[in-house]
Formats: structure tokens, C-alpha cells, sequence
């Protein structure tokens, strides 16, 4: 059976998704969706600590599962997402990702990201990459972990590193027909990302039904958040602004995210 290639950059971390990756399982696209997921603009801070668990599915085929968590400790906060492949797709293709941002709380929510870190385990394929920022010399330091790869960037505040970001975004004002725009540090390059909100709709999910509002993440330039078409999100309309669901076209099929719980 073969397992569709990448979205082509398109989007992460989930779960990472940051550094240029390159082929992808259907439960890795579906990480990727999550990152997405989070992204979505709403009216209030997101409660702290939240906890968001994912089923992921392609074709309609069930791939694994994901979460995404924030929380606070040690005067820091640390927003953590994972995706797991289930036991069928771990037969032949097991998928183990993750990703850890680090903030001061201090500054616009969710915070002044300090560090981020991909882990990806994907098959045979494996990354591990950080980056550190120094937001008063407005420099970021990555590392590769594996390659041994080093470089510094120069940075133009305000920005967030990817998982940052799309908390920020969701505590923003939301309305239909407006968008909003983030910058992110994408790998080694500075991007600029439109959120756009479409339509409202009901939607069911494991987690219940859900009146949404609908949002369609655009990335201007090329690189992992590629402008792709049809990538589409729904969010509750309400406080919260829960990401309820995903879903996105592949080479073969789509890939879908379902929300299965949600908990502190």
C-alpha cells in the first residue's frame, strides 16, 4: 500500500513541520494538520492549562493520534504537541513526533518564546532540530541535532516561533470575512501567515457537536507554509474558540483531524 508523500511543505508540528520536511505518512500530514489546528483566532486567552487530544484519519482510514497541551511551571510556559501512529500504520511505517516550545510569560499572550525543538520519528526517517531565540539581540541559533548543522538568524520582532504563534492568534478578535496575519520563524527563514474566516457551520466531531466557525491558514511565501488551497478548520464559536477539526487534501485522498476530548 503506499503511504502519500508530503503536502509539498505545506504545513506543522503540527508537529513540527518547521524545517523543511520532506516525505510524509498519512499520520504525520495529520500532525501537520494539528499545527493548523491551533492556529485559529479567538476572543479570549486560551484556558492554562489545556489539553487537546486528536483522532487522525486518512481516507477515512484511522492513522493514529495527536494532542497539544499548554502549561506553566518553573516561571516558564511550554506549549507540547505529539502524534503517534496507530498499531496498523506502526506495521509498517511508525510515526513518533514531537515538538516543545518554551516561553517567559511575559509580553503579548502566550508569551516571549525562548526555544523550540522538533523530534520526529518517521520509518526509517529521523530529525532533531532547536532553535534558541535572544529576542534583546534579535537573534535565533539553530542546531541540528543529527547533521550537526549550526546557524544564527537575525530576527524582526514581533514574531513567535510556529506553536507560539497560533496560541497569539487564538486570543485574538475573530469576525467572518477578516483575516489576521502572524509572523513565525519557519526553520531558517522569517514567514508571514494569513488566517482567514470564511463561513460559520455545524459540525460533529467524537468530542460532540460543534457550532464552528470556519478558517483557512495562508502562507504568502514558499517553504514549509507554502499558500497552499484547500486546507480547511473548524473552530468552536464560542470562548473558547476549541480547534474542533482539519482537514486537507493530499496526493491521494485527505487527511482529517477530530477532536476526541479536550481537559486541563
Amino acid at each position: 500500500m503506499d503511504i502519500p508523500s508530503s503536502l509539498s511543505h505545506t504545513l506543522p508540528f503540527v508537529s513540527g513541520c518547521l524545517f523543511g520536511i520532506r516525505r510524509r505518512s498519512p499520520a504525520a500530514l495529520a500532525v501537520l494538520l494539528l499545527c493548523l489546528l491551533t492556529a485559529l483566532p479567538a476572543v479570549a486567552q486560551p484556558p492554562i492549562p489545556e489539553r487537546l487530544t486528536y483522532d487522525l484519519s486518512w481516507l477515512g482510514i484511522p492513522v493514529g493520534s495527536a494532542s497539544q497541551e499548554i502549561s506553566d511551571g518553573d516561571g516558564m510556559r511550554r506549549i507540547v504537541s505529539r502524534a503517534r501512529s496507530n498499531a496498523w500504520l506502526s506495521a509498517f511505517y511508525p510515526v513518533d513526533d514531537r515538538t516543545e516550545t518554551v516561553l517567559s510569560p511575559a509580553g503579548p499572550f502566550p508569551g516571549t518564546v525562548r526555544s523550540f525543538r522538533m523530534v520526529f520519528s518517521e520509518g526509517s526517517w529521523r530529525r532533531d532540530r532547536e532553535i534558541t531565540f535572544d529576542m534583546d539581540r534579535r537573534i535565533a541559533r539553530y542546531h541540528d541535532w543529527i547533521t550537526g548543522q549550526e546557524a544564527e538568524v537575525h530576527l524582526e520582532p514581533p514574531l513567535f516561533d510556529i506553536y507560539g504563534s497560533f496560541y497569539y492568534v487564538r486570543s485574538l478578535p475573530l469576525e467572518v470575512g477578516t483575516s489576521r496575519w502572524v509572523t513565525i520563524l519557519d526553520g531558517l527563514k522569517l514567514r508571514r501567515i494569513e488566517v482567514r474566516v470564511v463561513r460559520r457551520e455545524r459540525v460533529t466531531v467524537p468530542a460532540g457537536t460543534f457550532d464552528t466557525l470556519v478558517v483557512q491558514p495562508e502562507v504568502v511565501e514558499e517553504g514549509v507554509f507554502e499558500r497552499k488551497k484547500g486546507i480547511t478548520i473548524w473552530l468552536s464559536d464560542d470562548d473558547r474558540r476549541l480547534p474542533v477539526k482539519a482537514r486537507t487534501g493530499v496526493k491521494v485522498g485527505s487527511v482529517t483531524a477530530e477532536l476526541t476530548g479536550v481537559g486541563p
